[in-house]
């Protein structure tokens, strides 16, 4: 007999397009996969999977059976939510997608009080700055920095993100500070490479300015060009989520904070639906309650501004 188990495992194979993945997502053993599947398809007298050297594919009748699979899979995940409503417990699986140093330094601390909070949670959660196929790759929610595309996702937005231009005190001894954004072509830069444009952008009063900064270091890694800045080898331009540590024990200096960079967002996005699951209402409510407001790590920020040095907000 077919189990719903069963149907995960086959779900989880063709969407990951392979066992091994599969297993991952399931944490599950990669033969208890094969043999449930080997199972479902001597129950149902038919070929579910291709198997060759290059993978696996699936065949007509495996696509007709996970289509189904799905919908089954979903109605009793909805009803199973339903029932734990009651109770105040949220269980299932979340499948998160986040940035990958915005996700490692805050998401999952949160993440982590918040499987304390329901044991019977189970997380998947992926830390990459490649934006996810929510539908197609099967995630619950992600979120997203930045300036979000139209689509037809719902979202959320939780903070706002701002940048400050910093250096080393090192640097600055031998490089001298600069007083404007156009001084900063004169210095070694260091570009992160995974922004939308290479211009850093500042406001002065109305209008903006664009600085294409140049430097011989360039990495698609937000903390590799904080770790480069704090040893000294140029200035960049960060998001403050990365820099409120730096700041606060000297290690890195504002700079420019006459002229303000734009703003974005954190945003939580998820399919479209009015009927959202337990376990993302969960993730959107935890956001809000830990990321909501003035974010705790724009405290340097607003001091700089202030110019009040980065000592503790009042």
């Amino acid at each position: 007999m077919i189990d719903l188990a069963d149907m995960r495992c086959l779900v989880e194979v063709i969407d990951s397009g392979g066992f091994n993945r599969a297993a991952a997502r399931l944490g599950i053993s990669k033969s208890i996969i094969s043999r449930r599947i080997a199972k479902m398809e001597t129950d149902l007298g038919t070929r579910l999977l291709n198997r060759t050297t290059r993978g696996i594919s699936p065949t007509e009748a495996g696509l007709e059976f996970k289509a189904r699979g799905e919908r089954i899979l979903a109605e009793f995940d909805e009803a199973r939510e339903a029932v734990t409503q009651h109770s105040g417990e949220v269980i299932g699986r979340l499948r998160l997608s986040a940035p990958l140093s915005f996700g490692v330094r805050h998401i999952a601390p949160m993440l982590a009080d918040m499987s304390k909070r329901h044991p019977k949670l189970e997380m998947d959660i992926s830390f990459s700055d490649r934006i996810v196929d929510l539908i197609g790759e099967g995630y619950d929610a992600a979120i997203r920095i930045g300036k979000l595309q139209d689509s037809s996702l719902v979202a959320r937005r939780i903070a706002p993100v701002r940048s400050l231009v910093v250096a080393s005190p090192a640097y600055l001894a031998r490089n001298g500070r600069p007083a404007t954004p156009m001084d900063l072509t004169r210095h070694e830069c260091l570009n992160y490479t995974g922004r939308v444009s290479a211009e850093w952008r500042f406001r002065s009063g109305k209008r903006w300015i664009s600085v294409r900064p140049t430097g011989r270091l360039r990495s698609d890694s937000g903390e590799t060009i904080i770790e480069w800045a704090k040893a000294g080898l140029g200035i960049a331009e960060t998001p403050t989520f990365l820099l409120a540590d730096e700041i606060e024990s000297g290690a890195l200096e504002p700079l420019l904070v006459d002229y303000p960079t734009p703003e974005f967002g954190i945003y939580v996005v998820r399919p479209p639906g009015t009927n959202v699951p337990g376990k993302v209402r969960l993730l959107i409510d935890t956001l809000v309650e830990r990321f909501g407001g003035q974010p705790h790590w724009d405290r340097c920020l607003m001091n700089a501004y202030e110019g009040n040095g980065c000592g503790s907000v009042a």
